[in-house]
């Protein structure tokens, strides 16, 4: 088991930025993957993560989407995970969501395996 708990989010005008951090507890962290998904208002969860980071924190995946935005990365003897977003637009508003995974690189939300509940970025035009 893997416990998640995000944290950082909150109201930022268009154009600022936020980094978001993913706490974990459980078993043992530096063996899971890290990915932060997106869920916009009244919208399911997307599929896709936009960003992922590997085991070592050598190895990122980000969508075309959110290259260039975005960057993870993560500090194993802390536990932690972190998002920074940069230009943040109104269509980034939603609530931000880390996940764990056992696979090496996982893209999709099915690979994942333990999720948390989520910190909410608010941001406006």
């Amino acid at each position: 088991q893997v416990q998640l708990v995000e944290t950082g989010g909150g109201f930022v005008q268009a154009g600022g930025s936020l980094r978001l951090s993913c706490a974990a507890s459980g078993r043992s962290f530096s063996n899971v993957a890290v990915g932060w998904f997106r869920q916009a208002p009244g919208q399911e969860r997307d599929r896709e993560a936009i960003a992922v980071v590997s085991t070592t924190g050598r190895d990122t995946y980000y969508p075309d989407s959110m290259r260039g935005r975005v960057t993870i990365s993560r500090h194993n003897a802390k536990r932690t995970v972190y998002l920074q977003i940069n230009n943040l637009r109104p269509e980034d508003t939603g609530v931000y969501i880390c996940a764990a995974s056992s696979a090496p690189l996982p893209a999709l939300s099915p690979e994942y395996d333990y999720w948390g509940q989520g910190t909410q970025v608010t941001v406006s035009s």
